[in-house]
């Protein structure tokens, strides 16, 4: 699915480009040997509803733009908000005096790995439907009234539902000639509810396992999820999982569906494949990384079933974009080879450091007034050509967990000891499905785990997930993504009974 949309002419009626011709050229007159312009404008909305009232919306527009230069083999930057040509000069000048301050720190010239010049090309995710552009009132009702008819519920003490929307443009060109415009536009619903036992005094709550995605409108009021179904079961789920035994800790099989394994994958591999943190230069939020650039073609990850990708182009990722903040046209490309580390997300400059010829395009600024850094693509497990179903895995159980829902997690710094737990544990016996279980977290280190790994499920498991607040840097940046997986089946993983080890 291509996109229908121009790009928005709101956007386009910008002056950056009589901005970006005065930026560069002011650059040149420094003798850069790199420089680059970009300018963006991020709309969002959010809305939050609760038991069927409307508690809050809000609404804001970032508009800025950046340079930045490579002089004497030092990196400079400055950013503005005055949108004229005259701005745009001051901020050049700004960021190749920064250059020249930092050439004295530097030990290690930049450079940047090669890449093609795109001359204007557009690009704009798939998406139907602006969000934006529907009615406020539209949105309140319909959130609302799903909220109100799951609070209805026997169940259900309360219930929110959240809607976040993100329309974002961005233009940027460099001295080569590379000038790139695009948009796109995202989305993360969220519906929950809550309840209690009286008997057992247990409170708890169970989500919608619907991910945030790259699309429009469309995916809330259209057919591009099955919300009625899902909100249909929701009640029962928690009422089931209210009533539902404690697990008996040990060591189980697991089958663990999508809405649970990508945030598995996010933490243990799309971290620990970030090349920054594999060479020890980045540590900010989620440390380095046990995966170190030694363990390049060697490292077994996982088990021979393992295959995983990095993506920057699949329909309707959260990390899905056409250029990234480099000017670099996005790209796939092998991170796990059956089960073997053969690859890292990179951009220009590391690119070019360690030899790996172009950047796979993991450049990415979360606003204009941040600098670009390497940013997570969309890290996807892929599944089995003719792999099973989800059902057939769970009939090759004969005692066993079926994980559904993600909720919390706990990784060391090294992306290597973990522990997760989830919104929905069934209990597996005898190749079926024997009712809901609580208080489960199943723990490991990331390569016994993924080496644990035995089966993954057919292209029909396979589900895009994900999240809209992966934090990196220093000053911190927020960026998007998602991981694509199948269902897939794990040996003998030990489960935690996470009360009898809070009690400890």
């Amino acid at each position: 699915m291509t996109s229908p949309h121009p790009i928005d002419p709101s956007f386009t009626a910008l002056p950056y480009r009589r901005m970006a011709e005065a930026a560069l050229a002011r650059a040149q007159d420094f003798h850069v040997s790199h420089a680059d312009f970009r300018f963006e404008r991020i709309r969002s909305q959010g809305i939050r509803v609760r038991d069927g009232r409307l508690q809050g919306a809000s609404d804001s527009e970032e508009v800025g733009f950046a340079v930045r230069v490579i002089l004497n083999g030092a990196w400079g930057f400055a950013s503005g908000v005055v949108l004229s040509a005259e701005s745009a000069v001051k901020v050049t000048e700004t960021a190749v005096r920064t250059a020249q301050v930092a050439a004295a720190m530097t030990t290690t010239p930049i450079a940047l790995a090669p890449e093609p010049v795109y001359n204007d090309v557009e690009w704009v995710s798939a998406y139907e439907i602006d969000p934006l552009a529907v009615p406020l009132g539209e949105k309140v009702d319909l959130l609302s009234g799903w909220s109100a008819e799951l609070h209805a519920a026997a169940a259900v003490s309360h219930s929110t539902a959240t809607l976040k929307q993100v329309v974002e443009n961005k233009f940027y060109t460099d001295l080569t000639g590379t000038t790139t415009t695009q948009q796109r536009v995202r989305l993360h619903p969220d519906l929950e509810v809550f309840g209690s036992d009286d008997k057992s005094g247990i409170f708890d709550s169970m989500r919608t396992i619907a991910p945030p995605v790259g699309r429009g409108w469309e995916y809330l009021a259209g057919d591009g999820y099955p919300w009625a179904d899902e909100l249909a079961e929701l009640p029962e789920l928690l009422a089931a999982k209210l009533a539902a035994p404690s697990v008996e800790a040990g060591v189980y099989d697991l089958v663990v569906h999508p809405s649970n394994l990508w945030l598995t994958i996010h933490e243990s591999i799309g971290h620990a494949t970030e090349l920054d943190r594999a060479l020890g230069y980045e540590a900010n939020y989620a440390g380095t990384s046990f995966a170190t650039y030694d363990n390049l073609g060697t490292l077994q990850y996982g088990s021979p079933t393992m295959q995983v990708t990095g993506d920057r182009t699949v329909e309707h990722g959260l990390a899905s974009i056409g250029y990234d903040d480099e000017g670099v046209r996005t790209q796939s490309w092998d991170i796990i080879k059956d089960g073997v580390l053969v690859g890292y997300q990179t951009d220009r400059a590391m690119a070019h450091n360690m030899d790996l010829g172009r950047s796979n395009g993991c450049a990415y600024a979360d606003s204009p007034g941040h600098i670009p850094i390497q940013r997570m693509a969309n890290v996807s497990l892929q599944p089995a050509a003719d792999g099973p179903t989800t059902e057939e895995l769970i009939a090759g159980v004969e005692r066993g967990i079926y994980v559904v829902g993600d909720k919390s997690w706990s990784i060391d710094m090294q992306r290597y000891n973990f522990q997760f737990t989830g919104q929905r544990f069934f209990r597996i016996e005898n190749g079926r499905l024997a009712g809901q279980l609580r208080d489960v977290a199943y723990q490991a280190t990331t390569t016994d785990f993924w080496s644990s790994m035995e089966v993954v499920g057919g292209p029909e498991t396979w589900m895009l997930g994900g999240a809209f607040n992966c934090g990196k840097a220093q000053p911190g940046q927020v960026a998007s993504v998602s991981h694509g997986c199948p269902t897939a089946l794990f040996r003998g993983v030990r489960i935690l009974n996470t009360t009898a080890e809070a009690g400890h």
